[in-house]
């Protein structure tokens, strides 16, 4: 029997900070999501740039939502239980996440700070996500890691690899089935 070598043709997803980011960056574009990195001073304006080139008035935010991250552009609606009926009538959301993974350009999201309830990130048809770039790691098997305690807490734990797409029985894809139509990441350092 022959024996095969297997020899990887793209670089590792590990590496450091900066290896990871540009990998996550590349990734989440792969994944037919809209992607940018800014810088910590850049990050105000890009919130706004982007919620004004997709025309976002009314932007669900999740309470504990740094006041930077806040458009001043936009009307925010706070979480505290918003119903599904304004979600759904939201034109997008903005959150956090609790990790990125390089590997995948797959953002987490655990209920955690900043991201609010799982439905908020789920029923408006776009949503805005800030990662920063010291929440990347690298890959599947250190994100499962870093999650313990919101497994633990039983917090929900969402796993998002671009916009919600899913073939229907006759193969034609639909968008927007369990999910936001739209994701836009801005990756902050």
């Amino acid at each position: 029997m022959e024996t095969r070598t297997w020899i990887p043709t793209e670089p590792a997803a590990g590496g450091g900070p900066e290896q990871r980011a540009v990998r996550f960056t590349e990734r989440v574009a792969d994944g037919r999501a809209s992607v940018r990195r800014v810088s910590r001073e850049e990050l105000p304006a890009a919130v706004e740039d982007a919620l004004a080139a997709r025309g976002a008035q009314r932007v669900v935010v999740p309470a504990d939502l740094p006041v930077e991250w806040r458009p001043a552009g936009a009307e925010l609606l706070v979480d505290g239980e918003l119903g599904g009926d304004v979600l759904d009538a939201a034109d997008g959301v903005l959150t956090g996440c609790a990790l990125g993974i390089a590997e995948t350009g797959t953002i987490v999201l655990d209920g955690g700070a900043r991201q609010g309830r799982r439905a908020i990130s789920l029923l408006p048809d776009y949503h805005l996500c800030v990662v920063e770039a010291e929440q990347i790691v690298g890959t599947i098997s250190e994100a499962i890691a870093a999650l313990d305690d919101a497994s633990r807490e039983r917090r929900p734990i969402t796993f998002v690899s671009g916009p919600s797409a899913h073939p229907e029985l006759e193969l034609s894809l639909v968008e927007g089935l369990h999910g936001p139509r739209s994701l836009e990441v801005l990756v902050v350092g």
